[in-house]
């Protein structure tokens, strides 16, 4: 075992909070001021989502094309999830501060693009772009803020995080929708320019690198080549399968087989590589493997579910684009609060019990959401939201601050993205498996309520204030097919969270002092204390 530095055993020792070495090496006034810069960037990457979501109806009505609807989150997920263990490892090997000036640039580019978009093909090309650099932004700067603060400060830190991703959540629905509604659509894109140039110059000027005595890698371009291989074929089977082929048809079966064949060979890659994207000796860490596997199912049913709720807003309770936002306020607002009640019990009570009730509140949560009909109003949908959300935000919370908590700072990039990644990937899934059960659905119901085949989706489902009205009747159809397609999506949510909660019996019991003792005892693992805590890594082999 590794003893602590001096000055933080004599920190310890007198009682004085410890500190992080790289903390240590920061006048007072550069900590905040980086924790603004991380405060900025995570604020950036949370109220993006919320911005986008709202407009989409609008979008698809101007650009049309309903069939690309989902395809603007999963392009986006996908290269987000696929570049995530990059950038987290990029982080690793090159330091925080290069990498994450590097992905806020290209995530700004993509925002500019997005905005001046002319067709559906534009803009998910150009989302796609904004999601290489939004898997940058939100790993990096958790990284960062891991850099800067104790496993004890980091979980009262969590509370001031859930501030801004509160104000995020509030401000988010409302201006997407007000800009939609007053201006254009394209400024929910142009938005992120100001806040990204602001964290840009933060970064650039006032940041520390945390990282000393960097030198050459070897860089895993196979591992590269073959996760964004086996990532992106699955998606594409998942978002095509029963709407453009057929689930049987040869690209459909291909593309699984495609994906499949990758993984294989992206797990080949990894085990050979002398240095990985993602180091499996990770995986011997019981909370880091544990905070993996839940979050991934999570993440599927998370995004899932959020991704037709704000269309369900225009279609079914027939809200403006501001009022199909707001819809989605309750279930942000409790996520915030999940997360910051469960930082305060966490290090009280453990890691198993907060994710375990947490998952517990998410099925809940989603099996409510089986209830709703086509005349449910949206107090009862908030209610609903409300148990959906703050179970979200207990699991979230308490799977990042576990994987931060199992290693040493030189993994702690590649940790942090491993989370993103198997949350982000989960959603991507989520996304497409929602898409293909709900328009599948809808194609089908809408057949059965015009008697016919001779109806175009997405001027049904278009909220363009250009479009002519449809009659109520036709309305009470539309509501109708929507309503019970989504209804159908809801119940595939319950059972992936299901799935999710059975996982949580993964996590190791105990407090987190336990948890670290236990793994070095059972995983032969080392405990370092370069900065005044323990973190549990497994050896490199």
């Amino acid at each position: 075992m590794n003893p602590p530095t001096t000055s933080a055993a004599a920190r310890y020792a007198s009682g004085v909070p410890a500190v992080t070495e790289y903390a240590a090496r920061l006048s007072k006034k550069r900590v905040v001021l980086t924790t603004a810069a991380v405060i900025l960037g995570m604020f950036l990457a949370s109220i993006d989502g919320t911005i986008v979501s709202t407009a989409m109806p609008t979008i698809v009505g101007d650009l049309k094309g309903i069939d690309s609807y989902a395809w603007v989150f999963s392009g986006f997920l996908l290269a987000e999830i696929a570049t995530i263990p990059l950038w987290g490892r990029l982080s690793d090997m090159f330091g925080r501060k290069k990498i994450f000036l590097t992905g806020m640039i290209i995530f700004l580019l993509g925002s500019a693009l997005s905005g001046m978009s002319q067709s559906m093909s534009e803009l998910v090309l150009f989302r796609a772009m904004q999601g290489l650099g939004a898997g940058c932004i939100l790993p990096v700067a958790q990284t960062i803020s891991a850099d800067l603060y104790t496993m004890e400060q980091r979980a009262r830190i969590a509370a001031v995080y859930a501030v801004v991703f509160a104000f995020s959540s509030i401000i988010g629905p409302f201006l997407g929708g007000f800009i939609t509604d007053h201006l254009s659509w394209r400024w929910v894109f142009y938005v992120n320019l100001p806040i990204g140039l602001i964290t840009i110059g933060l970064i650039a000027f006032v940041m520390v690198e945390p990282l000393q005595n960097l030198r050459r890698h070897r860089f895993d371009w196979l591992g590269v080549m073959t996760l964004l291989g086996w990532t992106g074929a699955l998606v594409f089977a998942l978002e095509s399968g029963g709407r453009e082929y057929s689930w049987d048809s040869p690209e459909i079966v291909g593309s699984f087989a495609a994906a499949a064949v990758l993984l294989v060979a992206f797990v080949v890659a990894e085990r050979r590589a002398a240095e990985p994207l993602i180091p499996f000796n990770l995986f011997r860490v019981p909370a880091l493997r544990a905070a993996a596997v839940v979050t991934m199912f999570l993440g599927m049913s998370m995004f899932g579910v959020l991704s037709f709720l704000p269309l369900y807003g225009r279609t079914v309770l027939h809200e403006s684009a501001t009022g199909s936002g707001l819809i989605l306020l309750p279930l942000l607002l409790s996520m915030v609060v999940g997360s910051a009640f469960g930082a305060r019990i966490v290090l009280k009570i453990g890691f198993r019990k907060v994710v375990t009730t947490g998952a517990g509140l998410v099925v809940a949560g989603t099996l409510l959401l089986t209830r709703l009909t086509v005349d449910s109003g949206q107090l009862v949908l908030s209610g609903y939201l409300i148990v959906l959300g703050v179970g979200m935000g207990l699991v979230f919370m308490s799977t990042s601050l576990a994987a931060q908590n199992s290693v040493t700072t030189d993994q702690m990039g590649v940790s942090t993205g491993l989370i993103n990644f198997t949350r982000q990937l989960g959603g991507a899934v989520g996304i497409a498996i929602a898409a293909s059960v709900m328009l599948t659905s809808l194609t089908s119901r809408l057949s059965e309520g015009f008697g016919s085949d001779s109806f175009d989706t997405s001027k049904l489902l278009t909220p363009s204030d250009k479009a002519t009205p449809l009659s109520p009747e036709t309305q009470r159809i539309v509501s109708d097919a929507f309503a019970g397609a989504l209804h159908r999506v809801f119940w595939a949510a319950t059972a992936v969270t299901v799935i999710g909660l059975i996982c949580t019996r993964m996590m190791p019991k105990g407090l987190a002092t336990e948890i670290r003792d236990q793994a070095r005892a059972d995983a032969g693992l080392d405990a370092v204390g370069p900065d005044g805590e323990t973190f549990a890594v497994a050896r490199q082999t």
